[in-house]
């Protein structure tokens, strides 16, 4: 149901009237950028030139403890749905394109639950929920329409992975635009959106972007404005996120250019810690991609726009990546009946600054190689228990240094060892880059949080992450990735 606005009309009545009108449901557009880093924006690395982003955030508020999922897949799951990866068996790690898994089709995703509430819905960018049959892509599980591509990564240009092109507008193979840089091209895909939109209509658009993610492509104006940074690789990295961020600036143009800005909400968040591997950077904090260390999980978030009553501050309420579901929800005037999931709306708190009522939040449960590879990870009030092995990625990395896994394969070592112990317990609030393991001299603290896991365990899937599949190949539909072969 639609929030109403009750006006009390007193003066010289003899008994008040009230007037009930419809409040006028928000635009949404939802900004996911692609494996950026906690220190590859410019409102926490002034070394980053993204003067539309950082202005965004700073006149809206900051999300200081926003986490997401360590990848890509888990986390989009996460946004579309509301539940936790590991009750929907995508707790692994990223669907692969040749294998036959896509999030469960039998739960509502965001953009069905806001077609409920009258909006309008397009998705451009990056899916990577899977494709292996129709069902599983954007325009059957809630979208009017799509544009971009189903796999994890691709060419910037060329749009292909693994030898199979990969670029579609809505359901029909897109060879169009080949050659053309990406985030332009989904530049000029939101501008005809946005120009075609009637306004009267609330629209959600949902912008997964390519950029940052590898391979480390971008025209040479944008790398070239990073003249002081010594490597190649962070010098492209960093022109990636400069053009993104033009992009983005130019979003907010089209809709100014509609009319339609004072009613637009933006939300902007990551999808997982910058990949240090490929220079991303989450520095000061540990880890990053595919790990449950802050640096994996905690995300560069913000929102800007319609209905903030205050903005220009950092927002230090616990929020998780399910909780985008029912927050944006809420934002357009709706609730989310189904009490199953595990996403709280945080938007009351937000708006009002008060505290969020989020206590607790799991980072991830993947058991699949236990003790070696799996991993367990909680985080209650300022304390977060880390149990197995946290991800490859374990150090504080500078920016602008090349990759060196050396301190991570002896850090792996020590695990493999025994030497680490089997839990690890972190004071946040005192320690957030996670320097000081204090399960030895809490353990009962220790023990609370690992019976918490125990029963979130009770809920556990098994992931679904199947071998490749050969029907999978592009070769058998003319070189592109295609649906309908599971």
């Amino acid at each position: 149901m639609m929030q109403t606005t009750l006006s009390f009309l007193c003066v010289l009545l003899p008994a008040c009237v009230v007037v009930v009108v419809d409040a006028k449901p928000p635009h949404i557009v939802f900004i996911v950028a692609d494996d950026l880093g906690w220190n590859d924006v410019g409102f926490n690395n002034p070394d980053i030139i993204s003067p539309n982003i950082n202005a965004m955030a700073q006149r809206g508020i900051i999300l200081n403890q926003s986490y997401v999922q360590p990848a890509c897949t888990p986390s989009r799951n996460a946004f579309m749905s509301g539940y936790y990866p590991f009750r929907s068996g995508l707790q692994h790690g990223a669907i692969l394109p040749q294998q036959a898994a896509c999030a469960p089709t039998n739960r509502t995703f965001l953009p069905q639950e806001l077609k409920k509430l009258g909006y309008a819905t397009h998705a451009v960018g990056k899916w990577h929920l899977g494709f292996c049959n129709w069902n599983c892509t954007p325009t059957y599980r809630g979208f009017d329409s799509f544009y971009g591509y189903y796999n994890g990564q691709e060419d910037y240009y060329n749009y292909t992975i693994f030898g199979g092109f990969d670029f579609r507008d809505n359901k029909d193979v897109a060879t169009d635009q080949t050659g053309n840089y990406s985030t332009f091209v989904y530049q000029e895909r939101v501008r005809q959106i946005i120009s075609a939109h009637d306004p009267t209509t609330p629209l959600f658009l949902y912008l997964p972007l390519q950029s940052v993610h590898v391979p480390l492509e971008v025209p040479a104006v944008y790398a070239n404005m990073y003249p002081n940074l010594k490597t190649d690789g962070r010098r492209i990295f960093s022109g990636q996120v400069t053009a993104m961020d033009d992009v983005i600036g130019n979003l907010t143009s089209f809709i100014k250019q509609k009319g339609m800005y004072n009613d637009t909400l933006f939300v902007f968040t990551a999808d997982n810690g910058g990949w240090t591997e490929f220079y991303g950077n989450n520095y000061p904090l540990r880890g990053g991609k595919v790990t449950v260390w802050e640096g994996g999980t905690r995300a560069a978030a913000f929102l800007h726009g319609w209905g903030l009553p205050k903005t220009g501050i950092r927002y230090d309420g616990m929020m998780h990546a399910v909780d985008w579901f029912p927050t944006i929800v809420s934002a357009a005037g709706g609730e989310v009946k189904n009490k199953d999931i595990d996403g709280m709306s945080m938007w009351d708190a937000i708006t009002s600054l008060g505290p969020s009522p989020r206590n607790e939040f799991i980072y991830n449960l993947d058991d699949t190689i236990l003790p070696i590879e799996g991993h367990a990870a909680i985080r209650q009030g300022d304390y977060k228990l880390v149990k197995g092995f946290p991800g490859v990625f374990s150090g504080w990395y500078l920016p602008d240094q090349e990759y060196d896994g050396h301190a991570d394969q002896r850090e792996r070592d020590r695990h493999l060892s025994g030497e680490l112990g089997p839990s690890r317990l972190y004071n946040l609030k005192d320690d957030p880059t996670e320097h000081s393991d204090l399960a030895d001299h809490m353990p009962d603290l220790v023990k609370t949080l690992e019976d918490r896991i125990s029963v979130y365990m009770k809920q556990y899937i098994k992931p679904n992450f199947p071998a490749d599949d050969p029907d999978s190949n592009p070769d058998k539909y003319g070189g592109v990735w295609t649906p309908g072969w599971c």
